[in-house]
């Protein structure tokens, strides 16, 4: 699903060059849940971005579904990234003066599909985060881990092939939390969605398959967590 061979980024230059990846390869197999943990940067956002075409490698490849995304023109790139990848924010990313259903259904309008289509599939996605029944919400009705699942319905309204998730829980406490966790979850086994997550909470890792872990721009372990 996802290869990554050596991959680079750094910022600045000369003196000033700061190494947030020095060099990572590694690969995520379709259907699997995987954390990416680490101190404050280690690197773990920057690969998120990198692979979410939010941000460009330095050096390195990295391809998805077999295709190598790291060389695709910058108009193939903003397709892909609308059309084939999802990402949920760590501060939801919600318009406050919109309801939940139409946070959700804004990329299906995007994408060039009828208001009567893409209003369907966002109550479909906000059933799937159990948010059935409250598509008329705007987000100062919602609690935190209630925006939270908006947004994760956003990002798999159109059933993208990677769910990426940058510190998902960063906003919540506990409970919050578990909920936001409980539906990444059943997303991953019951409709067998890929799932890539940043996290620091060791806790979380009860969720996942595998967890990479970063230190200094390098990957120092990758462990499994969990047979499928």
């Amino acid at each position: 699903m996802i290869l990554v061979k050596d991959l680079k980024r750094y910022y600045g230059t000369g003196e000033t060059v700061v190494k947030a990846l020095k060099g990572v390869s590694f690969e995520i197999k379709k259907g699997e849940f995987v954390a990416i943990m680490g101190a404050s940067g280690s690197g773990k956002t920057t690969l998120l971005r990198i692979l979410a075409l939010l941000d460009d490698a330095t050096e390195g490849e990295y391809t998805i579904r077999g295709l190598q995304v790291s060389s695709l023109p910058e108009a193939e790139r903003s397709y892909y990234r609308l059309t084939q990848v999802g990402y949920v924010f760590q501060d939801y990313a919600l318009i406050n003066e919109m309801s939940a259903a139409e946070n959700v259904y804004i990329l299906s309008m995007m994408e060039g599909k009828s208001r009567k289509e893409s209003y369907e599939i966002a109550l479909e996605a906000l059933d799937k985060v159990g948010l059935k029944g409250k598509h008329s919400k705007i987000p100062d009705e919602l609690s935190g881990g209630e925006k939270q699942r908006v947004a994760i319905a956003r990002a798999i309204a159109k059933k993208p092939d990677i769910l990426f998730a940058d510190e998902p829980c960063a906003n919540l406490d506990t409970n919050n939390s578990k909920q936001v966790l409980d539906v990444f979850k059943e997303l991953n086994e019951k409709y067998g969605q890929t799932i890539v997550m940043v996290t620091h909470e060791p806790w979380h890792t009860e969720y996942v398959d595998r967890v990479i872990t970063f230190e200094d721009g390098n990957l120092v372990s990758d462990e499994k967590k969990r047979n499928r």
